[in-house]
């Protein structure tokens, strides 16, 4: 059975504030468990595992990790806490062939910026401003069920320039009332691995309950399955015996 972990560093929805509160009021048992509600229905047949930063082993002891078929992760305030060794065995596990799906200002998590190698920066405006996503390879399997274009009323603009590596495939655009627009779904492949990054998403605004981004995480979740399992990262063997007879 394929097993998908969300992980979340579960630290604004406790916080003890007016920010705090808000965020409580749209993810009550924060955004980790919410999403493990919905996506349920859309991913039938799978486990699906809720931790947080908070947790023993912030969340992912290697029992947990090493059963792991596609990691999600949402941070945004506690990057910084991040254990390195933590991100290292990420890392080796999606080398491997594990997925990762990484969720809105997860873009300056440390294990995003570590596969991708590129600082991950990008413009932000905070002003709850409407966003159009547009989906630009309707054949790829994320876009699956996916209305060609969907608005999100209110948001957090995220703008270009974006600093990832020129081998993204983008699937889904954003526009921004504010005149910005922003390469918001986009894949990439990492050893054996798949990645997915999609920005649409916010801890203080409903922006996981509408049914457009459900849709769109469970397909990006169902894309980051390893085909045939995790197993280890690739090495680079010594061929004692040539294939072709050698002359």
């Amino acid at each position: 059975m394929p097993s998908i972990t969300i992980w979340n560093e579960f630290m604004h929805e406790q916080a003890e504030s007016d920010y705090g509160k808000l965020c409580r009021k749209h993810y009550p048992k924060g955004i980790h468990a919410y999403l493990r509600r919905v996506l349920r229905p859309e991913l039938e047949g799978c486990t699906i595992r809720a931790v947080s930063l908070d947790m023993p082993e912030n969340g992912l002891p290697d029992k947990v990790l090493n059963k792991t078929d596609v990691l999600v992760w949402w941070g945004h305030m506690a990057h910084d806490k991040v254990p390195d060794e933590l991100v290292d065995r990420i890392q080796k596990r999606i080398f491997g062939g594990m997925g990762l799906v990484v969720l809105h200002s997860g873009h300056m998590s440390k294990i995003f910026r570590r596969m991708l190698g590129t600082p991950c920066t990008l413009r932000w405006r905070e002003i709850g401003e409407r966003e159009r996503v547009w989906v630009c390879d309707p054949a790829h399997p994320i876009a699956q069920g996916v209305p060609e274009t969907f608005a999100i009323e209110q948001t957090e603009m995220y703008g270009e320039p974006f600093g990832i590596p020129n081998d993204g495939h983008v699937v889904f655009m954003s526009w921004y009332a504010g005149g910005n627009v922003f390469r918001s779904g986009v894949t990439f492949q990492r050893g054996l691995g798949k990645i997915f990054y999609f920005a649409p998403g916010h801890e203080t605004l409903p922006i996981y309950h509408n049914p457009a981004v459900q849709r769109v995480l469970a397909n990006g979740i169902r894309w980051c399955m390893p085909a045939n399992g995790v197993g280890d990262a690739p090495v680079c063997p010594h061929e004692r015996e040539p294939f072709e007879p050698v002359k």
